[in-house]
């Protein structure tokens, strides 16, 4: 039985799964409050990021908080991102 987490977490269930496999709570979070009907549907619009200039990489780091990432080389910031 999954621990209730609030009325923060739409699914407690996956919430635990995901920070049991080492997600941080943000993630965890997010993809647990995620709407699967709809998620399907949003997916796959952009590139990948390998085809993203190192430019376009760093704003969307900023964009979403990664600290360090002026100093980062487009492979990190490929890792960062993902990671996030």
């Amino acid at each position: 039985m999954a621990k209730n987490h609030g009325p923060s977490i739409k699914d407690d269930e996956q919430y635990e799964r995901l920070r049991e496999q080492g997600h941080s709570k943000e993630k965890a979070a997010r993809i647990a409050n995620t709407d699967r009907t709809k998620a399907g549907k949003r997916g796959g619009e952009a590139p990948p990021y390998e085809e993203w200039t190192v430019k376009e990489l760093g704003q969307r780091a900023r964009e979403i908080g990664i600290r360090g990432r002026t100093r980062m080389n487009k492979e990190a910031l490929i890792k960062a991102l993902r990671r996030h």
